[in-house]
């Protein structure tokens, strides 16, 4: 049989895209009102079809934008140039599949799952051999449920690793294989944004601050305290990033991340989260319960974050502060230590600072780029004034407060060269407005953290501030 006489079958999940689109949905679905989780669990016991019916009547997504895979698509379309006929067949929901072949317009049909038949494994199977015959047909998949398929087809075409293309080869003698390689684990380090710990370090500002880093119990329990808050962070970031899938993937970086280019499963990633909450809260056991309820109101706050208020104008700036300063109360509350007003006026400003670098940053980029808004933001390019104008008043009132504070009392009992301190103001003020310039200039990243720890004379500036506070005591 000449080969473009056979129709060539094409899975979709993980196959022609690098997603799943039932847990995408079911993502979009939670993200609009979290309530909605637990009316999937009623609907998955009505069968996974109707589960996948129920979230496609409830939630849109936009199939341009999908991480598609790119050299299997140019495959397809090089046979849908020599005539041959090509049908996507997915257990995702008719809903998408439909969407998803009109955006490429080379499908002659569609075989998907409806509300009673999910369309996996021995069904996909039965169905497509009704429809084209006993190896009348070619299949390209990507899992062991299409080892049924490939069973039944004249040749199997395997989009994956090489234990799958193993699976497919026991099966069917004609293999046609598209090897994806991935390092696992490296994806797994870059999602969980273990980079981002750098931000934990704020945890031991109190034990700086209190003069008690060769307290070596002390010590302990803040090493405990980062460990935790850190795993804790990173679950919430893999939670926000499988939230904001469809924003992400129009962003200029933040299209490139794990889940977002489909590089790592979600599947996965809920897995992973759930294991590092719960890891994180373990962790907690053996601190305070004063740490134990800041570590709580600190999820409760990126949760909330995450749902809502990023996308409202102002609170989210005021909620990053909150939740950068909460990370040092949770290093305070860990060592029971007590937290000098001084330190949280000028810690909340400072961070406010941070956060609208942040917007600012990110609206210079849209700006930039044509665009006039932000995706998933409350801002529009025409809010760059007013924000600038807001954040370099929060940075240099958070000097202000420094200065005010190197002049008070609590500085001369504290410290036995309290003049050194001085210094601290200098490199700040200094800081605060190279930061704000390379803002201005378009050269600051979207995240100023990853500016402070990666940028030579940021780190220098800021290691000079440590030795100084030391150096003082």
């Amino acid at each position: 049989m000449a080969e473009a006489s056979v129709p060539l079958c094409v899975d979709l999940d993980g196959t022609l895209t690098s997603t799943d689109l039932l847990v995408e949905s079911f993502l979009v679905l939670v993200k609009r009102n979290p309530i909605y989780a637990l009316l999937c669990i009623g609907w998955l016991l009505r069968g996974k079809a109707y589960l996948k019916a129920q979230i496609a009547q409830r939630v849109a997504i936009d199939v341009s934008v999908l991480p598609y895979n790119a050299r299997f698509v140019d495959y397809l379309r090089e046979q849908r140039s020599t005539g041959r006929d090509l049908y996507l067949c997915t257990a995702s929901n008719q809903q998408f599949a439909e969407q998803v072949a009109t955006h490429f317009g080379f499908f002659k049909g569609v075989l998907a799952s409806d509300e009673a038949h999910n369309l996996s494994g021995n069904n996909k199977a039965g169905a497509l051999t009704e429809q084209f015959g006993l190896h009348g047909f070619d299949y390209c998949g990507n899992a062991r449920a299409d080892v049924p398929v490939w069973k039944q087809s004249r040749q199997a075409i395997v989009v994956g690793n090489r234990h799958i293309a193993s699976a497919a080869e026991k099966v069917n003698e004609t293999i046609v294989f598209f090897e994806q390689k991935r390092s696992f684990v490296r994806l797994t380090i870059k999602e969980m944004r273990v980079y981002q710990w750098v931000k934990n370090l704020l945890i031991f500002v109190p034990l700086l601050a209190s003069h008690r880093f060769t307290d070596s119990k002390t010590m302990l329990a803040e090493a405990i305290a980062f460990l935790s808050f850190s795993l804790c962070a990173s679950s919430v970031y893999l939670l926000n990033d499988m939230l904001d899938l469809d924003s992400d993937r129009r962003h200029a970086r933040k299209r490139n991340r794990p889940f977002a280019s489909g590089q790592l499963p979600l599947s996965f990633g809920m897995m992973l989260c759930v294991t590092l909450l719960v890891t994180s809260a373990w962790l907690a056991t053996y601190l305070s319960p004063d740490f134990q309820l800041v570590l709580t109101g600190y999820f409760i706050a990126t949760i909330a974050y995450s749902f809502k208020l990023k996308r409202m104008m102002l609170v989210d700036v005021f909620a990053l502060a909150a939740l950068y300063t909460s990370r040092i109360i949770a290093g305070a509350a860990a060592g029971d230590i007590v937290l000098s007003d001084w330190l949280i006026m000028f810690s909340v400003l400072m961070f406010l600072s941070l956060a609208m670098v942040k917007r600012y940053t990110e609206l210079d980029a849209c700006l930039r780029e044509g665009n006039v808004s932000a995706a998933g933001r409350g801002y529009d390019t025409h809010d760059l004034g007013i924000l600038r104008s807001f954040g370099t008043a929060a940075g240099y009132v958070a000097v202000l407060v420094l200065a005010l504070y190197l002049n008070s009392s609590d500085v001369r009992s504290l410290y036995h060269h309290p003049k050194m301190l001085w210094l601290l103001f200098g490199l700040l003020l200094y800081w605060v407005s190279r930061l704000w310039m390379l803002a201005f200039r378009g050269k600051m990243t979207d995240d100023p953290i990853v500016y402070a720890i990666k940028n030579r004379l940021s780190l220098f500036v800021i290691s000079l501030c440590v030795a100084t506070v030391v150096s003082a005591i």
